[in-house]
């Protein structure tokens, strides 16, 4: 006799399960792109230390009942404090250069050129962190930075202050991913209250230069939400790094560009040029072709770590 089981349920709970990290990183990205645009609208009337002030200060409020309830040993005892420091410095003129450049680019624009950080940070981790990178993925690298010098339209505009802060700003927040693999021994809230805590002293000392009176409720109510949405997207982006494989959900991270199109137009009436589009293409490819080929030799290293790149 054949015993025939209904496995619906767990076939229905396996679905559950392999789409719940997608869907909780896609929801994160939604919410990173929605910070930035809502930050675009606040730096047109306030201050970029001023918002990023009170942006910290929300964020510090959410984040320190997880840092009670997990005491506060990983903070005093956290790994290589002089690293930390680096990092906090990397994140917090990352942060300002962003909002600088908001103000005078397109928002579509400015997230193309953040998204090329994970190029510049493939470009680096040979010299500053011994990694071995082999010709495929410095082919990749090299179309990287064609897509950046395209986006960037080679001319005179491309020395701009925007153009240039805007390198900087995405110089900065790749070498804070560089520094966060040498932390990887630090807890996450751990990086993130060091990190908003640097941007609160640093937005302290610069918010008395511009810094605007509140104008309505509307804005009272995004300047703290502004900190709030932020830290809730790196809670669910952790979460879905947590609960599926870094193949699938770190790709989704360039859906930013997408929702950043979408706010830039709605919100600010921006229409993307062609040079943006086809940079932001080029950049995008090789960033998942970088990165697909890393999990690619994760996976070889795995089992035969001798085999060459």
């Amino acid at each position: 006799m054949t015993i025939r089981t209904n496995d619906h349920g767990g076939q229905r709970a396996w679905i559950f399960a392999g789409l719940a990290g997608p869907a909780v990183m896609l929801l994160g990205m939604l919410l990173f792109a929605l910070n930035d645009a809502m930050g675009k609208w606040l730096v047109a009337n306030y201050g970029i230390g001023q918002v990023i002030l009170l942006r910290s200060i929300a964020a510090l409020v959410v984040l320190a009942p997880f840092l009670w309830m997990a005491g506060f040993k990983p903070v005093v005892e956290a790994e290589r404090p002089g690293l930390q420091l680096m990092r906090v410095i990397f994140s917090t003129l990352e942060l300002f250069c962003f909002y600088y450049a908001v103000m005078y680019l397109p928002l579509a624009d400015v997230m193309t050129y953040w998204l090329a950080a994970p190029i510049y940070v493939a470009a680096a981790a040979p010299f500053l962190l011994g990694e071995k990178v082999g010709w495929r993925r410095w082919a990749a690298i090299a179309v990287g930075f064609v897509g950046v010098v395209i986006t960037l339209e080679p001319s005179s505009a491309m020395f701009t202050a925007p153009a240039l802060i805007s390198i900087i700003g995405t110089a900065a927040f790749a070498f804070m991913m560089l520094t966060g693999r040498s932390l990887r021994g630090t807890p996450d809230k751990t990086l993130v209250l060091f990190q908003t805590g640097g941007a609160a002293l640093v937005g302290l000392v610069a918010a008395p230069f511009g810094w605007a009176p509140l104008n309505s409720g509307t804005e009272v109510l995004l300047l703290g939400l502004l900190g709030i949405v932020a830290m809730s997207a790196h809670m669910l982006v952790n979460r879905a790094l947590k609960i599926s494989d870094a193949a699938t959900v770190a790709p989704l991270q360039y859906t930013l560009l997408l929702w950043a199109v979408v706010f830039g137009y709605f919100f600010f009436g921006e229409v993307p040029r062609l040079t943006m589009v086809v940079g932001a293409t080029l950049i995008v490819g090789s960033g998942l072709f970088i990165f697909f080929r890393e999990q690619q030799l994760k996976k070889r290293d795995a089992v035969l770590p001798s085999i060459p790149e």
